[in-house]
């Protein structure tokens, strides 16, 4: 058995770049509490509660239960279930799973994988995290699960990318002069830019390209929020702000709220624009919720 082919093949049935990331969660949570116990049942309402979590956080904007990838992804040749009658998963029913006493775990050829070649289990995480997500997130997403993969292997994640453009970066950064196209922020150090990258509008892992209508030039945090879906753009090329996003202190209205409906920075004259596509994309499969009314609006009603 291949098991890295089965790593890569859980999100193949996806049509037209829609997110599923709920079976590789589930086998990245999986992974991290085998590592920390080989032996161990995961008890579905044990674990409920965490892949919950999970899948709010770095599933797609439609909400989902975590019953679904801990029945089906029995299909996949990597996950086994049984409940207090025997062998079997008795359904994808959250009351059913519960009432029965459902655990899973590793099917036992991959669990016998693993012990042969403990490597075995940093190599499939390095899949799923590639295929599934966006590297700004991969390291927060091994702490959720619990992995703990090595220095090595983290920097594998990157040199794994061997299809990607290695300019992007430079032509993203020089396209945007150098700020961050959401708050205009320009840091350097010696001349260097400090906390500035190159993201993805469609991420690379849902065949977004390396161009510059697909990349935007933002700072570390504003990257961040962009990735899980806090932030997206709308159009006419405004920030949109989730109205899931809570934050009370001055620095979050600053930073995150007061950015709704605020137009842009850059690219400069003569730079594309980012494709309405892409843009589509962003908020269909990875912005959460409705966005934000526009702040200025809300500065005019507060004022009336």
């Amino acid at each position: 058995m291949d098991w890295l082919e089965c790593a890569a093949q859980l999100r193949q049935w996806s049509r037209n770049g829609t997110r599923a990331p709920h079976k590789p969660l589930l086998l990245l949570y999986a992974l991290g509490r085998f590592q920390q116990d080989a032996d161990g049942d995961l008890r579905y309402s044990a674990v409920e509660g965490d892949l919950k979590r999970l899948l709010a956080e770095y599933g797609p904007p439609n909400p989902t239960t975590p019953a679904y990838p801990f029945h089906h992804l029995v299909s996949d040749g990597v996950w086994e279930v049984r409940n207090d009658r025997g062998p079997g998963s008795p359904g994808s029913g959250v009351r059913e799973l519960r009432a029965t006493g459902a655990a899973g775990r590793l099917a036992p050829g991959l669990r016998t994988a693993l012990r042969r070649d403990p490597s075995l289990l940093g190599r499939m995480a390095r899949v799923l995290l590639e295929t599934n997500f966006p590297s700004s997130l991969h390291g927060e997403l091994c702490e959720a699960v619990g992995l703990e993969l090595e220095p090595a292997e983290m920097g594998l994640l990157s040199a794994a990318r061997k299809q990607r453009d290695r300019r992007m970066r430079e032509r993203v950064l020089t396209a945007y002069e150098y700020q961050c196209a959401f708050c205009g922020y320009d840091g350097t150090i010696d001349t260097v830019p400090v906390g500035l990258e190159a993201a993805h509008v469609r991420w690379w892992a849902f065949g977004g390209p390396d161009d510059i209508d697909n990349g935007l030039c933002l700072c570390s945090l504003h990257h961040k929020l962009f990735d899980k879906g806090v932030l997206g753009i709308g159009d006419g090329h405004r920030i949109l702000v989730s109205q899931r996003f809570i934050g009370r202190s001055p620095a979050a209205r600053e930073h995150v709220i007061a950015l709704a409906g605020r137009q842009l920075i850059g690219p400069q004259p003569g730079i594309r624009p980012i494709a309405a596509a892409h843009r589509a994309w962003h908020t269909s499969q990875v912005f959460h919720g409705a966005p934000r009314p526009c702040h200025d609006g809300l500065q005019r009603m507060t004022s009336q």
